[in-house]
């Protein structure tokens, strides 16, 4: 294990005397105060692996402290340690939004960093990407919004690994090939009668088999930091690490940086947990087949290389209701990602809003059913020019007044009018149909929709209500299949 020189330095501005940070948007440092811009020094130096075994056998990697005036301190809430330059300050944790009062001291060596992406989305834009993001969340409490007001947000250098492997792996499992049966069966139809069919019933045919696979890995992405959300932190990818810059202390320049939480050998083993879904369907198209079983895959790792890289979000954490939540913007696409609280008091009206305009909508189509259904003519009294009934003129009167034909064609309803009474048992077969659920309840509806259909088949065509008579004798058909289903269905 060897030291080098240090890593982060300080950039005094050569016309005012402060430090220079550096400026996403131009791309280069530039001094707060002065506005004065200076280029980045350029590096001949490449991004390049390093070895991972070698690492592990001899130790032997390069180890330094960030700078030797960089500082560092531990976060009393969620204890991350972070670094920083003089003349900045601690502050807030920008993880959980903790003041760190503690005094800061020396940075500790760690295995420097291989490359840096620099930063691409400056902090305007990263606050405005954020009210922007809350601005489209639903039902947050009026809480959250207020908290983009506030200048909460921090530029994060966050340290990952990648890994790089050559990977054989050696699998057991079976072959699933389809084959089909013709089988015969029976069913009631719509008539009650029992019909014989046939249809194609699938099988599968499972052959053991087994194999191997190889693989080569590149650029495995796993994040060092426990202090950030993991999860949130892999939805923001995926990272352009084309991009990737040879470690420059001139891209840290104004930002804070987080040393690593999860060791190298840690890494690995979470790297090798994403490796495996990849390894896992290789070994599914090498087996083949219509479906497969893989019942043990054993992988060996070689050739195996790692970096320490440095990524840049902007975070902000706050708390709402004594609950920590955390909001990161990836500074190089300006994706938004975060935690967020739910109002339990808009949850509700909108629930209730909801029920409302259910009930509404179900009333008011209820009433246009209600509507649509055939109305009973209206009855009359007979006419006294109705020649049937006056006895002032002759039964055999050949002509009549316009008043009198109406009069003549307007006809009592008839208690026992059929279509009625389709009408009537379609009602009961409803009603019914709602609360049904053991096999004599659906037979009840059954019943009650055979009737209906029985009666709709005595309208004559001479009826007023035929067409539409024969339009409902389809949808009570349907009514009627669909009852008997569910009657066998109920079936012990």
């Amino acid at each position: 294990m060897t030291a080098t020189q240090p890593l982060i330095k300080q950039f005094p501005c050569p016309g005012c005397g402060a430090s220079l940070q550096f400026n996403p948007q131009a791309g280069q440092l530039k001094c707060p105060y002065c506005g004065r811009e200076e280029l980045i020094p350029q590096s001949a130096e490449q991004v390049v692996e390093r070895s991972y075994e070698e690492y592990l056998n001899t130790g032997r990697t390069k180890m330094a402290a960030l700078s030797t005036t960089a500082l560092e301190v531990a976060c009393p809430g969620c204890r991350a340690q972070i670094e920083f330059e003089p003349p900045d300050v601690a502050g807030l944790c920008p993880f959980c939004a903790t003041s760190i009062v503690a005094q800061p001291k020396s940075a500790d060596p760690l295995i420097t960093p291989e490359a840096v992406l620099p930063f691409s989305v400056g902090q305007k834009a990263a606050r405005e990407k954020i009210h922007h993001w809350l601005g489209k969340l639903w039902f947050a409490p009026n809480g959250l919004k207020k908290m983009a007001q506030h200048e909460g947000l921090q530029g994060m250098y966050l340290p990952f690994w990648t890994y790089d492997s050559f990977t054989v792996s050696h699998y057991q499992g079976e072959r699933g090939t389809y084959y089909y049966v013709t089988e015969t069966y029976q069913e009631t139809d719509s008539e009650g009668k029992t019909v014989t069919k046939t249809r194609q019933v699938r099988h599968t045919r499972w052959n053991s088999v087994s194999g191997r696979v190889d693989r080569f890995f590149d650029d495995v992405l796993v994040a060092a930091s426990q202090s950030a959300n993991i999860e949130r932190l892999e939805e923001l990818e995926p990272w352009d690490l084309s991009r990737l810059a040879p470690y420059n202390p001139s891209f840290l320049a104004g930002f804070k940086a987080q040393r690593y939480q999860v060791t190298l050998q840690e890494g690995f083993e979470t790297a090798k947990g994403k490796m495996a879904p990849v390894i896992h369907s290789d070994v599914c198209c090498n087996i083949g087949g219509d479906e497969q079983r893989v019942h043990s895959v054993s992988t060996a790792y070689s050739a195996i290389t790692f970096k320490h890289i440095l990524l840049p979000v902007w975070l902000s954490a706050y708390r709402f209701n004594n609950k920590q939540y955390q909001v990161m913007v990836n500074a190089q696409t300006g994706e938004v990602l975060g935690d967020r609280p739910y109002s339990i008091f808009k949850i509700t009206m909108a629930v209730l809003s909801g029920i409302a305009i259910v009930a509404g909508t179900w009333f008011g189509i209820d009433a246009y059913q209600q509507r649509q259904l055939p109305q009973p003519e209206p009855v009359t009294a007979p006419s006294l020019s109705d020649p049937a009934t006056s006895p002032e003129l002759p039964a055999t009167t050949p002509t009549a007044s316009p008043k009198t034909a109406l009069t003549q064609s307007t006809k009592p309803v008839d208690a026992n009018d059929p279509f009625r009474q389709a009408i009537n048992r379609a009602t009961k077969a409803s009603t019914l149909g709602q609360s049904a659920e053991t096999q004599e309840d659906w037979s009840a509806v059954a019943s009650q929709w055979n009737q209906a259909i029985l009666l709709l088949e005595e309208v004559s065509p001479d009826s007023a209500n035929y067409e539409t008579a024969q339009t409902k004798l389809q949808e009570y058909q349907r009514n009627f299949d669909y009852a008997k289903r569910k009657q066998a269905e109920a079936a012990p």
